[in-house]
């Protein structure tokens, strides 16, 4: 079954002088978030930005593939440690994005764990999105138990 989800943004004036505000998302679990092109393109200073959020949903979509993948093998993870980068440059976009996991995987070799970790790079949906950006690198790590 598809599920929906929604999120309400405003903005206000131009691009480059005006500033927007997440208002909230429809479960209630965050808002209100300020947003401005300088935050984006420059320094955050206290707000996000588009790719910030990218970044998070891609970091928790990627974990729970992963997650997913090491447990259907009869190997649940302990922990995963997922930290993901978006690179935007102005003018072009999305330019990278650098995956970064370490898991606490009992029963797992090193080898078995990069093989469950690159098919959760190509497999998780946010990943699939996000099949334009020209360059997305993964560090897995496992980590010993």
């Amino acid at each position: 079954m598809a599920t929906d989800r929604m999120a309400k943004v405003t903005w206000s004036g131009s691009l480059m002088d005006g500033s927007g505000k997440i208002e909230g998302v429809g479960s209630g679990a965050f808002g209100p978030l300020d947003v401005t092109w300088v935050s984006r393109a420059d320094t955050p200073d206290g707000r996000t930005s588009p790719e910030e959020l990218i970044a998070a949903a891609w970091a928790t979509c990627y974990s729970m593939a992963l997650s997913h993948a090491l447990a259907g093998a009869g190997n649940p993870p302990e922990r995963l440690e997922t930290s993901v980068t978006v690179s935007f440059q102005p003018g072009e976009g999305l330019t990278k994005g650098a995956i970064t996991v370490v898991g606490t995987v009992p029963g797992v070799d090193h080898d078995a764990f990069l093989e469950h970790a690159e098919g959760a790079k190509v497999n998780c949906p946010v990943s699939k999105a996000l099949t334009g950006i020209p360059e997305v690198t993964l560090d897995a790590t496992l980590a010993t138990v």
